[in-house]
């Protein structure tokens, strides 16, 4: 009987982590996460920099808003990670610390110029990066957020467009 028994308990423990393994988000899912995170901290510091340098009053809102909205969808998307032990990026991305360093240096109308293209730019990369997600991540917690969050992420873009115009004198540079 204490045969059986250990057949059945080592059995249910094998079936169960067998079943954790099945669960855990795929490889691309965690690509994604990892990258939106990293995303997310650079938008973050970049806002930051835009609220601090910028001279126009539309980057500075714009950067404000990525403050603000990248710092909340990042911390439900960390929240998320955790949930799956999926790892979480420690700092943005080397190009994304590259760009902060380059836009430190500017000033005035030259600063608001390549932020706000600089947002463009990495607002039409993230939509792309939640498309694919969307068409083929695996996991569904992490799918739901993303489908939840791309609204606000294609609003952004939307909204990086009109400052750019605004900012080149009605000619989107990008």
């Amino acid at each position: 009987m204490n045969y059986k028994m250990l057949f059945v308990v080592t059995a249910v423990a094998l079936a169960g982590s067998s079943w954790a393994e099945a669960q855990a988000p795929s490889s691309a899912d965690q690509a994604f996460v990892t990258k939106v995170g990293q995303g997310g901290m650079a938008e973050v510091a970049l806002g930051k920099l835009a609220v601090e340098k910028g001279s126009n009053r539309e980057v500075k809102g714009f950067g404000q808003r990525m403050v603000d909205d990248h710092g909340k969808a990042g911390a439900e998307l960390k929240a998320i990670a955790q949930t799956k032990n999926v790892p979480w990026p420690d700092a943005p991305s080397a190009e994304s610390k590259a760009l902060q360093e380059r836009l430190s240096k500017l000033t005035g109308s030259a600063f608001d110029q390549a932020y706000i293209d600089a947002m463009v730019s990495a607002h039409r990369g993230t939509v792309a990066t939640f498309q694919t997600e969307l068409q083929s991540g695996s996991d569904s917690g992490i799918k739901a957020w993303a489908t939840k969050t791309l609204p606000t992420v294609e609003a952004h873009l939307t909204h990086a467009q009109q400052v750019q115009k605004s900012v080149s004198g009605g000619h989107s540079t990008h």
